[in-house]
């Protein structure tokens, strides 16, 4: 595995790779890798001849009062995962790299896709999420880019912009992997206290007793929505940023249920914000 910090480098490498006409699968991370991070790393190994995971926490979309400091990082860890499961290339850039001084230009997705769910609450967030992921494609130029349903937000905004701006890659969208007890995997569940963590999964099964009412039956998003928020209050501490039902593509809010819905969650558990969600076809 080659472990490269620069632009050039990168290039170079990537240019050398692709001799022969090798296909590159690409997986953007902010790094402490985890399962979740292995799932989007193994697809992308099965499915392309070389395999790029770039580690970058990246600045732009984190906003004000947010753990962009303590976001957790251990690069050793990252790179034995990496090797473990068989990665070509792993790219470490500093912020200097991919914002030099001076540095003056953004990506944003405009509309409600981007002004909803998180959007709401961390404003500016997804100009960051645009704004480093064109970069990273323009630098690695995969065919396939690969994201975890987790950030169901980020991937609807993902796609939105690769069609908008004609990259040619496919992304490829993951289903969220889980802890045994249901936890979604993050990596800021590492922020979770012992009791915290015992209560967290509380999110995960209020999801899937959504869902049972919804195969029940139940149509009527607020009834759902108080559920949920009924169900998620009995986690000590926990402060809900929002509930939302909507449409799976355009996230847009549903009051009666159709076609494919995006169930999903944002709580605060203690000093931890959590994401969650589910996918369920009416």
């Amino acid at each position: 595995m080659q472990v490269i910090d620069n632009k050039v480098q990168l290039r170079a490498a990537l240019k050398q790779g692709r001799a022969g006409g090798k296909s590159v699968g690409f997986v953007a991370t902010m790094g402490y890798l985890h399962e979740g991070h292995a799932a989007l790393i193994d697809r992308a190994r099965r499915e392309n001849d070389l395999v790029v995971v770039s580690v970058f926490v990246n600045p732009t979309q984190f906003g004000p009062n947010e753990d962009l400091a303590a976001y957790p990082r251990d690069a050793e860890r990252d790179l034995a995962l990496m090797r473990a499961r068989g990665v070509d290339l792993a790219f470490f850039p500093a912020v200097e790299e991919l914002y030099p001084p001076g540095y003056t230009t953004f990506v944003t997705v405009e509309g409600p896709m981007t002004q909803t769910l998180c959007g709401r609450s961390r404003p500016g967030h997804f100009r960051g999420v645009a704004t480093i992921v064109t970069k990273l494609f323009h630098l690695v130029a995969p065919d396939r880019a690969y994201f975890g349903q987790k950030d169901c937000q980020q991937v609807a905004v993902i796609q939105q912009m690769v069609r908008d701006l004609d990259f040619d890659l496919t992304i490829v969208a993951c289903p969220t992997v889980r802890e045994a007890d249901g936890l979604a995997m993050s990596s800021r569940n590492v922020y979770l206290s012992p009791e915290h963590r015992a209560q967290a999964p509380r999110i995960a099964q209020s999801l899937f007793e959504a869902r049972e009412m919804i195969a029940k039956g139940e149509r009527r998003a607020t009834v759902l929505v108080d559920f949920l928020k009924k169900s998620i209050a009995t986690i000590d501490s926990a402060v809900i940023d929002y509930v939302s039902i909507a449409d799976s593509k355009t996230l847009s809010g549903l009051e009666i249920l159709s076609g494919e819905v995006l169930i999903a969650v944002a709580v605060r558990v203690g000093p931890t914000r959590l994401i969650d969600n589910i996918r369920v076809e009416v």
